[in-house]
């Protein structure tokens, strides 16, 4: 019987310590910032095949930053997301035959509250010896925090040959 209490009493105790510890749950979706000197690309902006830029960026978070990706894909059929922060000048509706397309991920190492990127990156101008396709393209960026919530933003972009 004395066993019996001294396992329930640590129990109990066991429970309310855990129960003290508790961290609030983040409700909170990381913040991409788009107002910052120096962002870029901004909507409406024209990319160059086989030209280096920089992508640069400010994102933000209450728990902290867990990763971002950057996605661009061809716009020639007009479509539309919902993160998009306004029109642009687009070229006529054309059907894709060899559109470009870039998909990657990057860790934010640390979980920081704040972080700034200047990623340089190449759009490169062909693939297997055929040029990818100039026109209208959507620069989409993916932010996530360390505990699942995520952010996007759709900005539209020409991107050119020289």
């Amino acid at each position: 019987m004395k066993n019996w209490m001294l396992i329930a009493g640590a129990g109990l105790m066991l429970g309310l310590l855990l129960s003290c510890n508790k961290e609030e749950p983040d409700t909170e979706k990381p913040v991409i910032h788009n107002d910052v000197a120096g962002t870029f690309p901004k909507n409406c902006d024209t990319l160059y095949f086989g030209e280096p830029f920089t992508f640069i960026a400010r994102f933000s978070d209450n728990t902290g930053l867990g990763s971002y990706s950057l996605e661009i894909h061809h716009n020639f059929d007009h479509h539309a997301h919902s993160t998009e922060i306004g029109t642009c000048p687009l070229d006529p509706v054309k059907p894709a035959t060899h559109p470009f397309y870039f998909l990657q991920d990057y860790a934010i190492t640390g979980a920081p509250g704040a972080f700034d990127i200047a990623k340089e990156l190449m759009l490169a101008a062909s693939e297997g010896g055929e040029l990818y396709e100039e026109g209208d393209y959507h620069f989409f960026i993916r932010l996530t925090d360390q505990h699942g919530w995520a952010s996007q933003q759709g900005l539209n972009i020409k991107i050119l040959h020289r």
